[in-house]
């Protein structure tokens, strides 16, 4: 979230920072409260003071009716600072409830509005497929290939849940090791996280844990989450710490199921594996010093274009629109990458700079030597290979004229073949 004193002293900014967010919060109705709140806590410290003085004063008294005059005094005293101690709280809870809508700050060179202004920066290394033939999507793939049980899915589970199959499997586990050994080069510390997390943890890393708007699967009768992204689990792992500055930047990479309700979710991006409710990811975090943090995101985003050249898959770029931008987000680049099964572009990645939105919520700070005081760190998350994305640009990318599919050299080490052919 905002720090408190800068939304105050910049009421007019932060208001036109949310709506060209498209977040609909009135700052200056938190202005307001935060005043009320500021006057109620000075209320609670005088009448605090006033009932200490007159308790001092008990022992002084010359008789036992001045000595009951006097405790009771102290008594109306400490009632009163309860009850002026009560409203303080509930303006406090009001001003939290407003702070934490208020989306992050945005960077200069966002487009402003919404999807339709984001901008292309750049394409992959691989340029579009010129197919001799009507390439398919990959649900008709995965069927002619026996790769995907989408029926079997809503069967067990419900619709958004499916079965992967024979050479499908090899993929999934094919592109984490590719994309784990790309992390690892670049000095990435590993770790397979958690698939649930404290609600505390999931409203720190700026998702909704409950509640009807919230996309999160919550456990009944507990304070727990299934976790929509790594970014929640690994964010939350410094909660509360105080980090010394030599140590940062911390990269981080988590491997980890991800749990997503998609309430609402409609279309064409519904169809096959594109849109569901539970799939696997590999997730980039780090953990900066403020004038890390703009040169952690491009190292972020260029790891992203690495894996996907590897994989041969043809992609573009996107400088994130403000309407588009989730609250945490500073800055947001995508990787959209060409699926022919649709003839567009399909987001697959994404990679956030949220300086110190989420740390501000989670209290993670670090510590200069030699100084006094600490300061929040700046978090930057991003996708490394979110399987069930990558999987439809690599099967709609590499199908060829007989039916199979070419695997690109990268995962044939991995998967022990370099094609995938249709069963005899």
């Amino acid at each position: 979230m905002l720090d408190r004193k800068y939304i105050v002293e910049n009421p007019e900014l932060v208001q036109q920072n949310c709506q060209r967010r498209l977040a609909e919060v009135d700052v200056q109705q938190l202005v307001e409260l935060e005043r009320q709140r500021r006057e109620k806590l000075t209320r609670v410290q005088q009448l605090n003071r006033r009932a200490n003085d007159v308790s001092k004063t008990i022992g002084q008294a010359v008789d036992e009716r001045e000595r009951e005059a006097r405790k009771a005094e102290g008594r109306r005293l400490r009632a009163e600072k309860d009850a002026a101690q009560f409203e303080h709280d509930q303006l406090e809870a009001a001003i939290q409830q407003l702070q934490l809508a208020i989306p992050n700050l945005t960077h200069p060179e966002v487009p402003i509005g919404d999807e339709q202004a984001s901008r292309e920066l750049r394409r992959g290394a691989t340029p579009l497929p010129e197919f001799d033939f009507a390439p398919q999507d990959h649900v008709a793939i995965c069927e002619r290939l026996d790769l995907l049980d989408l029926a079997g899915g809503a069967r067990t589970t419900g619709h958004g849940f499916y079965f992967l199959k024979n050479e499908a499997v090899l993929l999934e586990l094919a592109l984490q090791r590719y994309a784990l050994d790309v992390l690892l080069e670049a000095g990435f510390t590993p770790t397979i996280t958690p698939d649930l997390a404290r609600d505390a943890i999931v409203a720190g890393a700026g998702f909704l844990p409950r509640g009807p708007e919230t996309q999160i699967y919550s456990i009944e009768n507990s304070d727990l989450s299934l976790v929509a992204t790594a970014e929640i689990t690994l964010g939350g792992l410094y909660a509360e710490q105080t980090v010394p500055a030599e140590q940062l930047p911390i990269k981080l990479c988590g491997i980890s199921h991800c749990y997503r309700t998609e309430a609402g979710a409609h279309g064409r991006a519904t169809r096959g594996i594109y849109r569901v409710h539970q799939f696997t990811k590999l997730e980039m975090f780090a953990f900066t010093l403020p004038e890390q943090s703009e040169a952690m995101l491009d190292h972020f985003c260029e790891l992203e274009c690495r894996i996907f050249d590897g994989l041969e898959i043809p992609y573009r770029v996107i400088d994130t629109a403000t309407g588009d931008l989730g609250g945490p987000a500073y800055r947001k680049f995508d990787l959209e990458a060409w699926m022919p099964g649709r003839g567009d572009f399909g987001e697959v990645t994404s990679t956030s700079n949220c300086t110190d939105y989420q740390a501000r919520r989670m209290q993670v700070r670090y510590k200069i030597t030699g100084q006094k005081g600490t300061r929040f760190v700046h978090t930057l998350n991003g996708t490394a290979v979110a399987i069930s994305r990558a999987l439809i640009a690599l099967l709609e990318n590499h199908q060829q004229a007989d039916g199979s599919v070419v695997i690109p050299s990268v995962l044939r080490p991995w998967v022990g073949k370099d094609r995938i052919a249709a069963p005899a």
